[in-house]
């Protein structure tokens, strides 16, 4: 189709667009409008003749310039392309956007902090497949004669089932600026989308916490901790991916899912003031970031955010946050390396995790990788899982420990230190805790009465256990525990009341650990006493209850 039949220039200056779907280049934008401009008279819907004013001029064949009182508006500009327009005397630019990349890939651009509107170059407008094109388009960047954003650009690809990428323009020239985003099928990520958006119970904390991901008893630092529940790490992978889609309405740290890219910069902080509030906007004279972490709210020494317009602060920038009142005088800067997804890479068997993600230590093993705040790879030990099937909610109460000769090890340990107070604070054995001991969990003292008691505990270090439980099991005055008294690890040691037929414990994998395994039921369905062995390996282990009826 002809394009004026698809265009329209009206007396006042004003060239708008009234086809259908055909596309034009600049240069043939600017070739029509010279040839109307030649006419000795002008005619239909395009007036315009040798009478007028010069309507545009070519700089290059990829920029044209329009002279007052001639303009387009946003709508024409989604019908050219392949070059800038500037009008408005300078005001206003449309400058001109190509990927190089494989067709059928769906770009997204981000501007001033926000996703361009409508999105009409979908999965792909005007492209040359000799040339390797999928996109041209045009993108306004500069109106009312202020730059959008510094006309700074960053084009995502986020399709779910296909490899992520992003790419930075950092500030558009006139004519055609270069994006080169490409896709390919993720082999890790063919779950569809539908059955993805279930895994709800993958959750995440939010904000500056420790964990010990190296099983070493000191935390490392990140800014989240995210707990894949009962899915597989690959799995864990998928959801992430889910959440930061094209199109998602999830939020991440106060954001919407599909702007969240993780940490840009990490900020040392110099004279903080107030207080800062995980997430948060913060804001300095030149750009904006969203807060993601900050090591101490009151009195940080280091925060780390997301940039979201402008460019990043300088030392002597002051920052200040918009939801609690926390101020910055002066800091210093580094910038972190982002990665696409946000959440890192998969094997399909792990995760090389992204700067700065941390998940949960019980959910990972040691073919993962994470790193800390510091940038420090950490490396899991070997964690495994021993699982108790068979089981039945708020019926069976299950004991795992120590098995020697087929049997309960109750000698497994022995006390060190004399239990003959409330509420003691520490049970101290001979020896030293093994690795394979879980992080926190419950282990048995035997009292001067020969009673086994349940003591809850929330660490271990060396030869003791911290105590947390406050159940009275803990409270020995008036019934002591002599030095000399058995004790021993309860992996499981609990009535069962999960919404899956199974209870677990995980510890860090050491040599074959022995166990002996007990479930009673003697409730309303009774079940003879199962009992048996089983060894917790270095692929974990299992065991299912055999419910024989005892009624």
């Amino acid at each position: 189709m002809a394009i004026g039949t698809d265009i329209s220039v009206a007396a006042d200056g004003d060239i708008r667009y009234t086809g259908s779907t055909t596309n034009y280049t600049v240069i043939e934008f600017h070739r029509w409008l010279q040839d109307l401009a030649d006419d000795a008279s002008s005619s239909g819907d395009d007036l315009l003749d040798i009478t007028d004013e010069t309507p545009s001029e070519r700089s290059t064949d990829n920029i044209i310039t329009l002279y007052a009182p001639y303009n387009i508006d946003d709508t024409l500009a989604q019908h050219l392309y392949d070059g800038s327009i500037i009008q408005d005397g300078g005001d206003t630019f449309y400058d001109g956007i190509v990927n190089f990349g494989i067709a059928g890939i769906h770009i997204e651009v981000l501007q001033n902090g926000a996703l361009v509107t409508p999105n009409f170059w979908g999965t792909g407008l005007n492209a040359d497949a000799n040339a390797g094109i999928s996109h041209r388009f045009m993108v306004k960047t500069r109106t009312g004669g202020s730059d959008v954003d510094g006309r700074r650009l960053l084009g995502m690809n986020r399709e779910f089932g296909f490899t992520y990428s992003e790419f930075s323009i950092n500030g558009t020239a006139r004519g055609n600026n270069v994006l080169a985003l490409t896709h390919a099928d993720d082999l890790n990520n063919n779950t569809v989308s539908g059955t993805v958006s279930g895994w709800t119970t993958i959750s995440g904390v939010e904000g500056y916490i420790g964990i010990d991901v190296t099983g070493d008893l000191v935390d490392e630092y990140y800014y989240s901790r995210w707990t894949k529940d009962i899915y597989s790490i690959n799995q864990f992978f998928e959801r992430m991916k889910y959440l930061t889609r094209r199109g998602t309405s999830e939020t991440l740290y106060g954001l919407q899912g599909d702007l969240f890219r993780g940490i840009t910069h990490q900020v040392q902080i110099n004279t903080p003031t107030g207080t800062f509030v995980e997430p948060e906007l913060i804001t300095w004279p030149t750009g904006t970031g969203q807060l993601l972490a900050i090591d101490s709210t009151t009195a940080g020494t280091y925060m780390w955010i997301q940039l979201l317009t402008g460019i990043a602060p300088v030392v002597t920038n002051a920052l200040s946050g918009a939801g609690g009142g926390g101020a910055i005088t002066d800091s210093s800067i580094t910038e972190r390396t982002l990665s696409n997804p946000f959440v890192g890479s998969s094997t399909g068997s792990a995760i090389i995790g992204s700067y700065g993600l941390g998940i949960e230590y019980a959910d990972l093993t040691a073919s993962d990788k994470l790193f800390d705040l510091d940038n420090a790879q950490k490396v899991p030990p070997n964690n495994v899982t021993f699982i108790v099937g068979g089981l039945e909610s708020g019926q069976d109460r299950v004991l795992v420990g120590p098995e020697a000769g087929g049997i309960l090890e109750e000698d497994q340990f022995q006390l060190a230190i004399l239990l003959d107070a409330d509420d003691e604070p520490t049970v101290t054995i001979s020896g030293t805790i093994p690795s394979d001991t879980p992080a926190q969990g419950t282990i048995r003292v035997q009292d001067d009465n020969l009673i086994f008691r349940r003591i809850e505990y929330s660490a271990r270090s060396g030869s003791d256990f911290t105590v947390s439980s406050t159940d009275g099991q803990e409270d020995f005055n008036g019934d002591e525990a002599q030095i000399g008294n058995n004790v021993f690890i309860s992996y499981v040691d609990a009535l069962y009341n999960g919404t899956i037929t199974t209870d677990r414990f995980t510890g860090v994998y050491l040599t074959d650990r022995a166990l002996f395994i007990r479930v009673r039921d003697g409730g309303g369905s009774p079940i003879k006493t199962f009992e048996t062995t089983g060894t917790l390996g270095s692929s974990g282990g299992s065991t299912t209850a055999i419910r024989t009826s005892d009624a």
